[in-house]
């Protein structure tokens, strides 16, 4: 099998295919429902693919249910999603995703590239306890509020996985302020500022 390489990773041709086909997608809605910053758009592969695609090298393993909340244009859960098909297949993704022109574009995506992933249509608020080993985000609050959507939807021994900017130690020392958890910071391969927190142990003080 052709293999080629995305992130680091050694993907083979399909994998490769289907993010080309996500790209073409993300091209061709982005002007009608603004999924990611229209200045964004001819730095996507980078800005948007690989800077999502480094989260699932650093979700822990084994997983099945990972859950993406605040999906918008499906970064990183659905670029995650679609490695997965490669190398964690039988890992299920949930996508939430308020919006409903978003969620009708994540679920065409889900559709063209044939994932093992749904798409919720609903506030994070409002969602029945989805008990995932895993719950990302990127750019949808900050930590303290990601502290309290996990610690309602992750299952015994799951962890969080967020994307955060250069003020990420800010946010640690005022969500230890309510919870007490474990963390490991990683620094982001795409903005030398950035990193990716993976967040366990989570419970409020």
């Amino acid at each position: 099998m052709t293999s080629m390489k995305f992130a680091d990773f050694d993907v083979s041709r399909e994998t490769f295919e289907r993010l080309q086909t996500y790209l073409a997608l993300l091209q061709k809605w982005n002007p009608a429902i603004n999924l990611v910053a229209k200045s964004t758009m001819e730095m996507a592969w980078d800005r948007h693919f690989v800077d999502s695609a480094q989260v699932f090298r650093i979700a822990p393993t084994p997983l099945t249910h990972w859950c993406d909340i605040g999906s918008g244009g499906g970064f990183p859960g659905l670029i995650c999603a679609t490695l997965a098909k490669e190398f964690s297949p039988d890992t299920s993704f949930t996508m939430v995703e308020s919006d409903q022109r978003k969620a009708t574009f994540l679920r065409t995506v889900v559709r063209e590239l044939d994932l093992n992933a749904e798409v919720r249509s609903e506030r994070i608020e409002m969602l029945e306890p989805m008990k995932a080993n895993l719950i990302s985000a990127r750019a949808l609050a900050s930590l303290p509020k990601l502290l309290e959507y996990t610690e309602r939807h992750l299952a015994p021994g799951g962890h969080g996985l967020f994307l955060k900017g250069a003020s990420f130690r800010e946010e640690l020392a005022e969500s230890l302020e309510s919870w007490r958890f474990s963390h490991k910071e990683y620094a982001s391969v795409t903005d030398a500022e950035s990193v990716i927190l993976l967040i366990g142990d989570i419970e409020r003080v």
